[in-house]
């Protein structure tokens, strides 16, 4: 009987201690977790922005794509940085071109929903700024 309860605990202890090797709690502690979790769950979220477009939305998309592209990466519209001799492409430009060609990024689209939310909370005086 002594013998058994013994053995039930060695292997609940065994089973914790695996569980809590494979996920350390540095990982937990310095945001590493957090930091994966965000970037999946991002990406799960504009995935599915950009596949709720209709066939129409997805061409515009690409054929915006391709231009904006081409026009943020123009010698000229490249923006200095250092340690890039040749610049790197004008991201801003990039989204700014695609929303004014009715083709917003995920990330456009983000920010917006986020300034309305902040609008709808001023008028009812949630916000004071």
């Amino acid at each position: 009987m002594q013998t058994h309860s013994n053995n039930t605990r060695l292997v609940i202890l065994t089973v914790l201690s695996l569980l809590l090797e494979g996920c350390s709690i540095s990982d937990w502690y310095n945001g590493y977790y957090v930091e994966r979790s965000s970037s999946i769950s991002f990406d799960k979220k504009s995935d599915a922005y950009y596949n709720a477009e209709s066939p129409q939305m997805k061409e515009l998309r690409s054929k915006n794509q391709e231009y904006c592209l081409d026009l943020s990466n123009k010698p000229e519209n490249r923006v200095a940085r250092i340690g890039f001799p040749n610049g790197v492409w004008n991201q801003p430009m990039y989204e700014q071109c695609m929303e004014k060609r009715g083709t917003p990024t995920y990330g456009a689209y983000v920010s917006e929903q986020v300034k309305k939310r902040d609008a709808e909370r001023r008028a009812r005086g949630e916000i004071v700024l």
